[in-house]
C-alpha cells in the first residue's frame, strides 16, 4: 500500500518525518465556490468507476476516517463526497461517545468491528484517534476506562500511538488503503458555524453548549492533533490537513484524494467462470 500511497498528489498530506512544531493553519481556500462545485461533481463521476471494480474485485478494502473539531464540517464532507456513489459497497459509522459495553474494552475493539471487507469503502465519523485527542485534553475520561487506576498519560500516549500504527500498519498489510483526513477549521470560521446554527431553524438542533465549552480548549486541542499528526502519519496511512473555512474546497479536495488513491490500486474485474 505504500506505493499507492506514494501515487497520491496532494499538498495537504503530512509527511512522516514532518516534525510539526504546531498545528498547520492553512485555511485559506483559493478556489472559487461554484468553481469547486463543479470540480466535485467532475470528480465524483471519475471515481465510479473504480468503485465499480473495487466492489466487483474485491481485492482491497478503503477506510476513510475523518476527524475534526466541532463544525468544521465532517458530516456534510462525507455526504457530498459520497453522494453520487453506489451505496451498495459504501458503509459510514459515526462514534460518538463510548458505551458502558465499548468500555469494556480496548480503545480499538469498537472501531475495530466496522473495518471494510475487500470490496467495502467504511467510512469513520471521528474513530480511536478520539482516545488521543478528546481524551487527551480531558484526561479525567480515562477513569471511565480502566477498572483500577488510570495509566501515567505520560507514558499512556506513547503507548497508544505505537498500538494505533501497530494496526494501521496491519490492516494495510492485509489490503487497506487507509485514508485520514483532518478538517482544519479557523477559530473564528468555527465561532460562526456555531452562530449560523441558531440563526437557522433546520440547523439549530444542531447546536450544543457542550461544543461552545470545547471549543475555549482550543489551544489543548491544537496541541494533541500537532502530537497526532506527527505520532500516526505514516506511508501506509498518511494524514491530509485540508483547510475545512470553505466547505466546498474541502469537499472536493477529499472527493480528489480519494479519486487518486483509487486510480492508483491495480484494481481489475474478476474472470468470469467458465461453464461447465
Amino acid at each position: 500500500m505504500e506505493g499507492v500511497i506514494g501515487a497520491i498528489h496532494s499538498p495537504w498530506m503530512v509527511p512522516e518525518d514532518a516534525g510539526l512544531a504546531e498545528p498547520p493553519r492553512n485555511y485559506a481556500a483559493p478556489e472559487d465556490a461554484g468553481d469547486c462545485k463543479r470540480k466535485l461533481e467532475e470528480t465524483r463521476k471519475a471515481i465510479r468507476p473504480y468503485q465499480r471494480k473495487l466492489y466487483a474485485g474485491r481485492q482491497f478494502g478503503l477506510l476513510l476516517i475523518f476527524q475534526a473539531l466541532d463544525a468544521a464540517g465532517k458530516d456534510g464532507a462525507i455526504r457530498e463526497v459520497f453522494e453520487d456513489l453506489d451505496p451498495v459497497n459504501v458503509r459510514v459509522s459515526a462514534f460518538k461517545r463510548p458505551t458502558k459495553r465499548e468500555l469494556r474494552h480496548d480503545f480499538l475493539w469498537r472501531t475495530s468491528r466496522e473495518l471494510p471487507e475487500r470490496g467495502e469503502i467504511s467510512v469513520f465519523n471521528r474513530s480511536y484517534y478520539e482516545e488521543v485527542l478528546t481524551v487527551r485534553v480531558h484526561p479525567q475520561n480515562l477513569q471511565a476506562q480502566y477498572a483500577g487506576d488510570a495509566p501515567d498519560p505520560e507514558s499512556l500516549w506513547p503507548a497508544r500511538y505505537r498500538a494505533i500504527r501497530e494496526h494501521e500498519r496491519h490492516l494495510a498489510t492485509a489490503g487497506t488503503l487507509i485514508l485520514k483526513f483532518w478538517l482544519n477549521v479557523s477559530p473564528g470560521r468555527q465561532a460562526q458555524r456555531f452562530l449560523d446554527r441558531l440563526d437557522d431553524p433546520a440547523k439549530r438542533w444542531k447546536f450544543s453548549l457542550g461544543d461552545i465549552r470545547e471549543s475555549t480548549f482550543r489551544t489543548d486541542y491544537d496541541e494533541a492533533v500537532r502530537h497526532m499528526l506527527n505520532e500516526t502519519s505514516r506511508p501506509w496511512a498518511p494524514w491530509f490537513c485540508i483547510p475545512a473555512d470553505d466547505r466546498w474546497y474541502l469537499r472536493w479536495q477529499v472527493a480528489d484524494i480519494l479519486r487518486q488513491a483509487m486510480a492508483a490500486l491495480p484494481l481489475e474485474y474478476p474472470e468470469p467462470d467458465e461453464l461447465p
